[in-house]
């Protein structure tokens, strides 16, 4: 009997290649109708997005508009606070965020924070020892929480495990957060960050918007990686009812 040989993810992508230029094929030579999703959506997409499962190309959009959420608030903050920006040292606030998202990303220290990350580099970011650019080192933070709540990666691949107990820890860890945020003062009675407003000129709540939709990303996320694992043990449990041997390879 012949023995079959090892398929590795390098092959698997370029099959994936594959089949994405045969689909661009049949589309180009046999379809003369605007509009056909199906043939569109193979068309425009990743070769990537074969090793990704629903739930794994989920996690990675949910990952991406998340930071990009972080990033939209980190620039408002900025706006609010131009003191946090001179201590960045950088002239505008596009450079000093992006310095920001690059730490975050790449999960790269940010100097200064002094290697410290996530939770631990939160704590500090807020308290009244902190001196430097609490903006930065405030979004920075959190984006590092999330990246390290799923698992220290960016995209999600078959091959991949998200916890969905910390996706949903991260999600309470950000309502913790946007309270502290909103709460804390310096020791002249100011927040240390100036966010949300109400006054008599007006109100606004975009921070406590955007900060809610990042928590209800996670949320549902949760939902969805519980779901997953429910129905592996669920079709394990039906392997056993109907003595169903399950697959070895």
């Amino acid at each position: 009997m012949a023995r079959a040989l090892p398929i590795s993810i390098t092959s698997i992508r370029r099959h994936c290649l594959l089949l994405v230029g045969l689909s661009t094929f049949l589309v180009s030579g046999c379809s003369h109708q605007d509009g056909n999703d199906l043939m569109t959506q193979l068309r425009e997409g990743k070769p990537q997005e074969f090793l990704q499962t629903s739930v794994d190309r989920m996690a990675t959009l949910t990952m991406r508009d998340n930071l990009d959420s972080l990033y939209l608030l980190m620039s408002k903050l900025y706006r609010r606070n131009p003191d946090e920006l001179k201590k960045s040292g950088f002239l505008d606030a596009r450079t000093a965020g992006k310095q920001v998202r690059m730490a975050i990303e790449l999960q790269q220290p940010l100097p200064t924070l002094g290697g410290k990350k996530d939770l631990a580099a939160l704590r500090f970011a807020m308290s009244p020892e902190f001196l430097g650019d609490r903006v930065g080192a405030f979004i920075y933070a959190i984006g590092s929480m999330l990246v390290t709540a799923h698992g220290n990666r960016l995209e999600f691949y078959m091959t991949d495990a998200i916890n969905p107990t910390f996706v949903s820890n991260a999600a309470r860890n950000i309502e913790i957060a946007t309270w502290i945020l909103s709460q804390r003062q310096n020791k002249n009675g100011e927040p240390m960050l100036f966010s949300n407003e109400i006054s008599e000129e007006g109100s606004n709540l975009s921070f406590a918007v955007e900060f809610g939709k990042i928590v209800a990303r996670l949320d549902l996320l949760t939902q969805m990686l519980d779901e997953r694992y429910r129905r592996i043990g669920l079709n394990y449990a039906q392997s056993l009812l109907f003595l169903n041997f399950l697959p070895v390879q």
